[in-house]
């Protein structure tokens, strides 16, 4: 078992706007409910369903909203980084080779 992304999901109250600004490359999903986002560095807004996904840049700012008068929630997963990649073939290449690193136990 190892990480592959680090999801959050958020509740968007009905008729409120929630700002956000991303700090890492991050994917919105949108699990439940109707959103609109609209994007710091984009003129068109977005309306997304349950199960759309929206790629989100580093550096930029959001403007969430849930449509039609219910709430919505939406999940920020980021992609595990790179060297968290490299550290876990690093590890599963040592343990083909019969190394065993640690004492058995996954951290989560």
């Amino acid at each position: 078992m190892r990480e592959i992304s680090s999801d959050i999901t958020f509740e968007v109250a009905a008729r409120q706007t929630a700002s956000v600004r991303v700090t890492r490359s991050t994917r919105l999903t949108v699990t439940c409910g109707t959103v609109w986002v609209t994007r710091s560095d984009d003129t068109a807004d977005y309306w997304l369903e349950p199960g759309h996904m929206l790629r989100l840049r580093r550096g930029e700012r959001l403007w969430i909203g849930a449509e039609g008068g219910a709430c919505a929630w939406v999940q920020f997963a980021a992609p595990a980084r790179l060297g968290e990649h490299a550290v876990d073939l690093a590890a599963r290449v040592a343990q083909r080779a019969g190394v065993h690193l640690g004492d058995g136990w996954r951290t989560v």
